[in-house]
């Protein structure tokens, strides 16, 4: 596909096609803020359905489309995020979840190239968790058989082939409270030793302190993926890049990029701004954020490792603008690159 044929796509947020290597994809889908970009107003008529969400001190009305929507996705992009899994296991107490039952409806509306990657649920990989107001250890930290039995072999069963990868998303660790890296990086150890052996872990720390030897040595002996995420209290993707040695530490020859929300932005203003994620808004755009994703795309081709960009709309307000704008500054690098084709 040449450069031309690329950005024409792109004009039209059609990111299927851009490079075999490349996908594109978004951190959670069905919103009505993308009608007229990814989604066709007619199809879900009488189909929407609205829920409050409470952020932060504010309440907003979210308008959520049919999961028949999946379909029009993956016309648009190859790759998904799927969220939900974030908050509960696919099996509790023996019997499959609502979350298990959505992704079951997910999985019936995929084709044979639509791949999704799943998050981890929170329960197995977070030190804390919210207890009402305030936060107290979990007790199924880095539970291995569970999250085993109701997690990953479910996950497996419902999803099969269309399963890219899972993504084990650690909280922040605040200084007075965190762990040593070297313990941290045993904790991993142990549970990556004990959990079904596969190529498709991704791990994602947002905690500064343990991008170091210790963490990327283990990751890289259980052939564990670290993610490079653009988040809030994070160093920019480029520094998150050189603190690995200036390379990609990949699972199945596949590196990811989560574009979560701008550097130096809660999570609840960057919602704030972002809602009802309809358009971008370009005060929340970081430049940086749009060059360096771009830059690091090249350097994954150079590598021959496929590059997984998944975008959030808090990172600046539109998921499909952003990665318009990305593939845009992508082949502004290539430079006097004629094409794309590998």
């Amino acid at each position: 596909m040449s450069n031309d044929e690329v950005l024409q796509c792109a004009e039209r947020y059609l990111f299927r096609s851009i490079h075999p290597l490349i996908s594109i994809g978004t951190a959670s889908d069905r919103y009505r803020g993308w009608t007229g970009q990814i989604y066709s107003e007619e199809l879900y008529k009488g189909q929407i359905n609205s829920r409050t969400k409470q952020v932060g001190h504010k309440n907003f009305r979210e308008e959520v489309l049919p999961v028949d929507s999946v379909r029009e996705y993956f016309r648009h992009f190859k790759v998904l995020e799927i969220d939900y899994t974030f908050y509960a296991p696919l099996i509790e107490h023996g019997v499959p979840t609502s979350c298990a039952n959505t992704l079951k409806q997910y999985s019936m509306r995929m084709g044979p190239g639509d791949r999704v990657f799943l998050k981890a649920p929170q329960m197995f990989f977070a030190q804390k968790l919210r207890r009402g107001k305030d936060y107290a250890p979990n007790e199924n930290y880095l539970a291995s058989d569970a999250f085993t039995r109701q997690f990953y072999e479910p996950a497996v069963d419902l999803l099969g082939p269309n399963l890219k990868g899972i993504i084990f998303e650690q909280e922040y660790q605040r200084k007075s409270e965190r762990i040593p890296p070297v313990e941290l990086a045993a904790q991993l150890d142990t549970f990556l030793s004990s959990i079904p052996p596969d190529n498709r872990y991704q791990v994602e720390l947002r905690t500064e302190a343990y991008y170091c030897k210790p963490v990327f040595d283990v990751l890289q002996k259980h052939g564990t993926g670290q993610i490079l995420s653009h988040w809030t209290w994070l160093p920019t993707l480029k520094k998150q890049f050189s603190r690995a040695g200036n390379r990609f530490i990949s699972a199945g020859g596949q590196a990811v990029i989560r574009l979560m929300t701008p550097i130096g932005i809660r999570y609840e203003d960057a919602y704030a701004r972002a809602f009802p994620f309809d358009r971008l808004i370009e005060e929340m755009v970081q430049p940086g954020m749009i060059a360096q994703t771009a830059q690091l795309m090249w350097e994954a081709l150079r590598d021959k490792l496929e590059i997984n960009i998944i975008i959030n709309n808090r990172a600046g307000g539109n998921a499909p603008g952003l990665a318009r704008r990305i593939v845009s500054e992508f082949v502004a690098m290539g430079g006097k690159r004629e094409s794309l084709d590998p």
